[in-house]
C-alpha cells in the first residue's frame, strides 16, 4: 500500500528532537515514509485512511535483545525459582533437543507476540546450534521475519567455550570457532543491509564471558570493525558473572570487555546490571549501548541496573524483553511498565519517568542499533508506527495523560493497528495468521523437548514446589 492517511488521533508522540505531542490532526504515509505529520488537517486522497479517534500513536517500539528459541520452554517448573547459572545449566540440557522446526515455530510466536506490543522493529540473539538442528538457524529467523514483516536485526550468536575447556554449555551446544567464523562470514555476505531502510541488518554476537574464548571474542571485535557491524553481548548481568570474570581473567567484566577490544561505540551489552560509576563513565564516553530488561532481572533475581546513571553519563540505553524463559513475555509494554516500576525500588533521584522509557523503546532502540530512519514520528523517517486505542476498560480514566497511560497501565488486548515500512500488518487488531494451528504446533514440540530431556537426564522438570 504506497499511501496511508492517519487522522484525528487521540495524541501523537512524534519523539522528535524536540519531543513534540499533539492531538488531533493527521501522519501521511506514503512509499514507506512519513511525508506529513503535525496537528493541522491535510487533505490527501490517500489509498488508506485510518480515523485514529480515541487512539494513541507512537512510533514503533524496537526491542534490542530476545532469544526467540526460548518461547518453547517458559516457567518450567524446575527452574521456576533459580538464579542465572543453575537456570542456564538446566536449560542448556532441554534446549540441545531443538531441531529446525522448533527453530521456526518459535521464532514465528515470538515475533507474533511483540509485534501485538507493538514491536515493529526486534534484535534477536541466536547463540545455540544444537547438533540436530543443524547450522543455517539464522536462516531460519531471517525467512519468518520477512514472512512476517517485521524489520529485523538478528545476531549471529556463538558459543565455543564448553564444559570440558571450563565454560557452561554442554559441549554439544556449541561450535567450532573456525565453523562460526565461516557462517558469520556467510550471512552477512548474504544478508546483511547497512543503507535506509534495512529491512534485515546482521549483527554479531559471542554469547557471553563464560560461554565464549578471549580469541573469539577479539576476532568478533575485530571483523565487526572492519565490515561496520555492529556487535553485542551479555555482560555483567549477574554476581555469578563478575566472579567467574575475576577467577578466570582477573579483572571485572566491563574491565575484561575493554582488554578484548569491545569497549566501543560499535558495541551494545544485554543487562550491565552490576557495573561500577567508572565502568559507567568509560560506556558513556566510548558510546556503548546498553539493552536494559527489567522482567529479566527480576525474574532471575539478578539485580537493578543503574539506568538513570547511564543515561546520565550519555550511555545509548534501549529497552529490551530478553529471552522468554526468563521473562516470561515478548511484551514490550510490561517491558515498559517494569521498567518505570523496578527504577522506583531505588531512591527518588534515580526514578525514571513514562517518557524516558518510551524513548529508550524507541529512539533507543534505535541509537543501540546504529540506526537514524526510525525511532521517531517525522518527515523523511521511514513509517514504522502502532497505534493503541484508549478507550478500554483497563485505560479508563487514565486519559489526562494518553502516553504515560500506555506506560502506566495494563492492556488485555493487542495494538490495533501496527504498521513497518508503510505496510499494516496488524489491522483492527487481527493477526496476519491464524495462531490456534501455530501454538498447537509450539505447545506439542514444547513438550516433546521436555520430554526428552527428562528422559536423558533423569530430571523431574514438572517437579513443583
Amino acid at each position: 500500500m504506497s499511501s496511508i492517511l492517519i487522522k484525528n488521533p487521540l495524541c501523537v508522540a512524534t519523539l522528535n528532537d524536540s519531543s513534540e505531542e499533539f492531538s488531533g490532526g493527521h501522519i501521511l504515509v506514503e512509499n514507506g515514509y512519513v511525508s506529513s505529520i503535525g496537528p493541522g488537517e491535510v487533505t490527501f486522497n490517500a489509498e488508506k485512511v485510518i480515523d485514529a479517534g480515541g487512539m494513541l500513536v507512537i512510533p514503533g517500539l524496537i526491542n534490542t535483545h530476545h532469544h526467540f528459541y526460548q518461547t518453547l520452554t517458559r516457567n518450567i517448573p524446575l527452574m521456576q525459582n533459580e538464579e542465572l547459572f543453575p537456570w542456564l545449566k538446566h536449560h542448556y540440557e532441554v534446549w540441545r533437543e531443538l531441531d529446525a522446526e522448533a527453530f521456526d515455530v518459535s521464532s514465528r510466536i515470538a515475533m507474533l507476540e511483540l509485534m501485538q506490543s507493538g514491536v515493529t522493529t526486534s534484535s534477536d540473539h541466536l547463540y545455540l546450534f544444537p547438533e540436530k538442528a543443524g547450522p543455517e538457524l539464522i536462516d531460519i529467523e531471517i525467512r519468518a521475519a520477512s514472512e512476517l514483516g517485521l524489520r529485523f536485526h538478528p545476531t549471529r550468536g556463538s558459543m565455543s567455550l564448553g564444559q570440558s575447556s571450563g565454560g557452561l554449555p554442554p559441549d554439544d551446544v556449541i561450535q567450532e570457532e573456525s565453523v562460526i567464523q565461516a557462517d558469520v562470514k556467510r550471512l552477512v555476505d548474504r544478508y546483511h543491509d547497512s543503507g535506509p531502510g534495512a529491512m534485515t541488518s546482521i549483527a554479531l554476537a559471542p554469547c557471553s564471558p563464560f560461554s565464549v574464548t578471549a580469541d573469539l571474542m577479539r576476532w568478533t571485535a575485530k571483523y565487526a570493525t572492519e565490515n561496520d557491524l555492529k556487535m553485542h553481548t551479555h555482560l555483567a548481568e549477574t554476581l555469578d558473572e563478575e566472579q567467574f570474570c575475576m577467577q578466570h581473567f582477573g579483572m571485572r567484566p566491563v574491565d575484561y570487555a575493554r582488554s578484548l577490544g569491545w569497549l566501543n561505540g560499535n558495541a551494545w551489552y544485554a543487562h550491565s546490571v552490576h557495573v561500577s560509576d567508572d565502568d559507567i563513565a568509560r560506556m558513556g564516553h566510548a558510546g556503548v549501548g546498553i539493552s536494559h530488561c527489567p522482567s529479566s532481572n527480576m525474574r532471575l533475581g539478578s539485580g537493578i541496573a543503574p539506568v538513570r546513571e547511564m543515561l546520565d553519563a550519555r550511555v545509548n540505553v534501549s529497552l529490551a524483553v530478553d529471552g522468554s524463559a526468563s521473562n516470561d513475555s515478548s511484551d514490550m509494554l510490561l517491558e515498559m511498565r517494569n521498567a518505570v516500576l523496578l527504577s522506583r525500588m531505588r531512591p527518588q533521584e534515580y526514578w525514571l519517568n513514562a517518557r524516558e522509557v518510551l524513548r529508550m523503546a524507541t529512539r533507543g532502540g534505535a541509537a543501540v542499533l546504529g540506526r537514524d530512519d526510525i525511532g521517531s514520528l517525522e518527515v523523511g523517517k521511514r513509517a514504522d508506527l502502532a497505534l493503541f486505542n484508549m478507550n478500554t476498560v483497563q485505560q479508563a480514566g487514565s486519559l489526562s495523560d494518553p502516553i504515560a497511560s500506555l506506560v502506566f497501565t495494563t492492556r488485555s488486548g493487542p495494538v490495533d493497528h501496527l504498521i513497518v515500512e508503510g505496510r499494516i500488518l496488524i489491522e483492527n487488531g487481527h493477526l496476519p495468521q491464524d495462531l490456534e494451528q501455530l501454538t498447537a504446533q509450539h505447545n506439542r514440540i514444547s513438550g516433546a523437548i521436555l520430554a526428552q530431556a527428562a528422559e536423558r537426564t533423569g530430571l523431574d522438570y514438572l517437579q513443583k514446589d
